[in-house]
Order: structure tokens, then sequence, then C-alpha cells
């Protein structure tokens, strides 16, 4: 029996689409840290005195603290890991490989119980870094969105003294995006996702801006998920890696959990970007 024309043409799309994703796919080198982490609490003035030129030191005891160098001296108490030989992967929550969402080419994941984020290409760990999201009176919406426009350079609509550099947008009508801006070691935004200078650049180069057809959005950007809730009148959450370094690890089943309701609307919008859907006039940032 001969396979039916429908067949062949679905098996070689299959077959495509299967050569296209592992031709892309992104092979990530993680450096293992030489022992187990376990972290200690410092004095943040005197360590920052000690390491202020040590790049790869700061890069990731900023990110344990989710601050900035500055704000970082101006700390009583940081969390400082026993060992910084190995990569930043290391050092933040989220898993490395997330079979569930192999087949789709970018997604971003923003946690707030966390305040890290991890950015994903065909299901494997591509980039990871710490953020400041909405402060309690104006917290960071959780859900789907897209990112849409972007600006190297753009004025808060709150106060137009602030300089918001590598603003990307990801909820046109609400303002909300992520930026380079200050970041105290807590939510502190006005909603939206603060990031360190280096990971909004990153992020600002690798996520893809909305596509738009006159009057349509021809092309959704890439998605971006945010998730969880964060307890402001507790502690900082990462004060418990003291006593449990692995305590704010996002596990695979958490993952798969908070994608499985949003999976074929993303794969849907991958599979069909020529569906317009009606365009909205770009909004400013509001920080």
């Amino acid at each position: 029996m001969k396979p039916s024309i429908f067949l062949i043409f679905t098996t070689a799309l299959m077959l495509i689409f299967s050569f296209c994703k592992n031709e892309h796919k992104k092979e990530v080198s993680r450096k293992k840290p030489s022992h187990e982490v376990h972290y200690i609490k410092q004095a943040g003035s005197k360590w920052c005195k000690l390491n202020k030129e040590n790049k790869k030191a700061i890069q990731i005891v900023t990110a344990v603290n989710r601050a900035d160098f500055n704000h970082l001296a101006d700390m009583d108490s940081i969390i400082v890991p026993d060992v910084l030989d190995g990569d930043i992967y290391y050092y933040l929550p989220f898993p490395f490989t997330v079979s569930k969402v192999e087949d789709i080419e970018k997604l971003i994941f923003f946690s707030y119980a966390t305040q890290t984020f991890g950015a994903y290409e065909y299901g494997e760990l591509v980039y990871s870094g710490a953020t400041n999201m909405g402060r309690k009176n104006d917290a960071t919406p959780t859900g789907l969105y897209f990112t849409n426009w972007k600006a190297e350079q753009s004025t808060s609509t709150v106060n137009d003294e602030w300089d918001l550099r590598w603003n990307f947008n990801i909820e046109n009508k609400l303002g909300i995006g992520w930026h380079q801006y200050e970041m105290p070691g807590y939510p502190a935004s006005h909603s939206c996702l603060r990031l360190q200078e280096a990971d909004a650049r990153y992020l600002y180069g690798w996520a893809d801006p909305w596509v738009l057809n006159k009057d349509a959005v021809k092309i959704k950007g890439t998605p971006v998920i945010v998730f969880g809730s964060y307890d402001f009148d507790a502690a900082k959450p990462w004060m418990q890696l003291i006593k449990d370094p692995h305590a704010l690890d996002i596990s695979v089943k958490e993952i798969n959990h908070i994608v499985q309701p949003h999976l074929k609307t993303i794969i849907a919008d991958q599979e069909n970007p020529q569906d317009p859907v009606e365009k909205k006039k770009p909004q400013p940032k509001k920080e």
C-alpha cells in the first residue's frame, strides 16, 4: 500500500522542523563549581571593598543578592557563596533543561518568588540572572505575555528623570517591560522587571520584537511567563540559602506545571505567525 501524499508531506515537515531545531539549538557550556556551593553571611561594605576589581565574583554575588553593586555595598548583611569558580547558572534556581518546552524556539520565565529569570532555547537554559520586580503596591501581573516594541533608552512615565535603558516592553496596554535600572535587592519597581545592565542588554538583543503589518500584529514576539508570588512581609527568601543551598531551586516539575496552561497558545503562535491580531499603539514605559 502506497503512503498518501499527505502522510509524505507531514513526515517531511516534521523532519525539516527537527533538523532546524537541532541546527539552531544552542550548546551551553557550563563550568561547574569545584565543590558543592554553600553560603555564608558577610557585611556588604567589607565584601565590596575587598572584591571591587573581581568582575566574576561581582557578577555572582550581585545576582545571588538580587542587587546591583552600589546597593550591595550599603547592605549590613549579604550572602556570599564559599566558592566562586562556577558559572552563574549554578548559583541561580532555574533548571538547565526542560524537555516540555523543547519545541519552543525561545521562552523567558520570570519568577516572582525567587526574583530571577531564565531564558530558554528549545528547552535549554541559555541565560539567567536576577531581577527586582513590582513592589507590594504595584505588583507585576503574572501570566503569559509576548515581547513587542523595544528602545535602547526611554523615559519613565512615572518620573521623567528616570532613564530606562535596554527597555523591552511585554505588556503594551499597561506599559510593562524589562529594562536596566537600580536594583536595591528586593521588589521595588512600579510593576516593571528591573535588570542589571548586562542582563538587560543581552535580553534586548536576544528576544524578538513583534512584526507589524499596517494595523495588525503579523508576528508576536518572544513568549514571556511571569509566575509565582512574593511574601513582602517576610525576610528576603534568598537568605534561606545559608541553611539550605537548594531552598529556592525551581524544579522541572514546577516549570512544567507553570507552562502547561500556555503551551498550546505559545506553539500555535510560533507555528502560525501570520494570523493577525489587533494592533495596539505602543505605550510609554511607566517603570
